[in-house]
């Protein structure tokens, strides 16, 4: 719920803030808000833990930062179906990098989704094309799926304390690091606004990586993925709110996609039931 309600926060601050200063602002604060949190656990900091953060911190600077600046020309509950297609992308990506082979299920939502996303696009089959903040957003799913999937391997081996200050400082460090790369050569001017958004968002931002990194001890990815798969509802209610109007068949593209996320999770059960064993 937290998670799709930044959308819409991200791309007011866009009216404050260049995006890359901003994601770096977001995650600043949420390493020194986890940081004051976990002074006393810090000492105990291996090199794999050191290894794990910077490794999760790589994919949160890319997956916000391609997000942040799609969010200047798409809104942002289009924004946040395109993102959720990290969700079949998670399952897809585990066979390619653990061999580990999907369900028919997940065949099955992956298809949906796409098509879905075919549909949010608003040129249909016949036109495919996806503009440069599309594109952008896809790149953030891919790259949000690599870190669940990260975030999936690390946790139960190391604390999560330690693994998330150091995976928020770094995201902050490269988000700041790479805006001459993106254009951003000035830094915006100082506004209250601006602040009290970035504040905002960086607790936000703490909380759900802290959770994600705690929950995922006890969740695996792919099962993990599918309860993510809320944040565009959310996202999409409250860009509703704010005024947000998508065409029909965009709206209907996002429900594929939503769908296709939870078709991608189903287990057939009835294959495995009893009565099909006995008669096996």
């Amino acid at each position: 719920m937290i998670w799709g309600g930044t959308f819409l926060a991200v791309q007011y601050a866009l009216n404050f803030s260049t995006p890359m200063f901003f994601v770096g602002c977001r995650f600043a604060v949420a390493a020194a808000v986890i940081f004051l949190l976990s002074l006393k656990s810090m000492s105990g900091l291996t090199l794999k833990e050191t290894l794990a953060g910077t490794a999760i911190g790589i994919m949160i600077a890319i997956g916000y930062g391609t997000q942040t600046i799609g969010l200047q020309s798409i809104l942002s509950s289009e924004s946040a179906f395109l993102t959720a297609l990290y969700v079949p992308l998670v399952p897809i990506l585990m066979w390619v990098i653990f061999q580990k082979s999907p369900s028919l299920m997940t065949w099955i939502g992956s298809a949906l989704a796409f098509t879905g996303l075919v549909l949010l696009t608003g040129n249909g089959f016949s036109n495919i094309t996806l503009s440069y903040g599309q594109v952008l957003t896809l790149i953030c799913a891919l790259v949000i799926a690599l870190e669940i999937i990260l975030i999936g391997y690390f946790a139960g081996r190391v604390n999560l304390r330690r693994v998330t200050v150091i995976q928020l400082m770094v995201a902050a460090l490269l988000s700041f690091a790479s805006m001459p790369l993106v254009g951003e050569h000035q830094l915006p001017a100082f506004s209250w606004p601006l602040l009290l958004i970035a504040t905002g968002l960086g607790l936000a931002s703490a909380l759900i990586q802290f959770v994600m990194n705690w929950a995922q001890s006890m969740v695996d990815p792919s099962r993990a993925a599918i309860i993510y798969a809320g944040e565009p509802v959310w996202a999409g209610l409250i860009g509703r709110i704010a005024g947000e109007r998508l065409p029909l068949l965009a709206l209907f593209g996002g429900l594929l996609v939503v769908l296709g996320v939870l078709v991608s999770e189903l287990k057939l059960k009835i294959l495995n039931s009893p009565q099909n064993n006995k008669d096996a």
